[in-house]
């Protein structure tokens, strides 16, 4: 039985993470944190995501619950990502991470760590997203420099960071394939008077309102055609269904940093 920690347990993504636990085989749910100044930190787990109570309040230190679970999923802030790494690393805990908005300098220590720990790191958990993400790999070879690439993406007011993790992850996957270089090719902003489009470029086009989830296409548009590419989530339970898949998946592994490509299409 996998003993499974959730981070940010009162907000949505942790709400919806705390539902898909209880509702999967092989995991029990059996520590979460909270922020420090979290009015809902003296509140069962169980109240909180408004199930039956579960026996056990939140922490807003992870290291207070180290010997409650070996698995922490996390979609949090980087910040807090962050220490909860270090605590995972200190104590031998794995970890699935899905918070976005990491650093440059972030980014590497993570790659860092995952020399001690096993830890599956992906801007989007959703099964349908990364299964988006391999047909853009075909997209991209098929359809090469022969056509426009712009991605649109959508997300609740909330959302702070901009374009999302899962857009720029869909353009890294393009670039790859293209060999080009994202952060030369990104176009983030278009205003006023522009010159015509170059080819080489990868729009991004951001949209922040109300309670959208998630969505986010990719469009191949040439002279004639264009193809689209399109992923929309209308609640987080895809999300949190595939983080809880790739907690289990590594529950095999020692140390090493995945992706949620390797989760879902690794070779027998």
């Amino acid at each position: 039985m996998l003993r499974l920690a959730i981070a940010g347990c009162s907000g949505r993504m942790g709400i919806a993470l705390i539902h898909a636990a209880l509702a999967s085989e092989g995991i029990k749910l059996t520590a979460a944190t909270v922020s420090a100044h979290n009015p809902l930190k003296n509140t069962d787990v169980g109240t909180i995501a408004k199930v039956t109570p579960l026996e056990f309040k939140p922490v807003d230190d992870l290291s207070l619950v180290r010997d409650n679970f070996d698995t922490l999923i996390d979609f949090t802030t980087p910040e807090a990502t962050m220490a909860n790494l270090k605590v995972c690393q200190r104590y031998g805990k794995k970890m699935v991470i899905g918070t976005t908005g990491f650093n440059g300098e972030q980014k590497a220590l993570i790659q860092e760590m995952s020399q001690e720990l096993a830890i599956v790191f992906s801007p989007n958990m959703s099964i349908g997203v990364n299964l988006c993400f391999e047909l853009l790999k075909q997209a991209a070879k098929v359809l090469g420099e022969s056509v426009d690439i712009e991605i649109i993406e959508a997300h609740h007011r909330h959302k702070v960071d901009a374009p999302s993790g899962t857009a720029l992850k869909m353009g890294e996957v393009i670039c790859d394939v293209l060999d080009r270089n994202l952060e030369k090719v990104a176009i983030y902003d278009r205003n006023g008077i522009t010159a015509p489009r170059e080819r080489q470029t990868i729009g991004f086009s951001t949209i922040r309102a109300g309670d959208i989830v998630g969505e986010h296409t990719v469009m191949f548009a040439a002279d004639g055609e264009r193809v689209e590419i399109s992923h929309r989530a209308s609640s987080r339970n895809g999300f949190a269904m595939g983080a809880i898949r790739a907690a289990k998946w590594l529950e095999s592994k020692k140390e090493g940093l995945y992706s949620m490509a390797d989760v879902l299409f690794e070779k027998p």
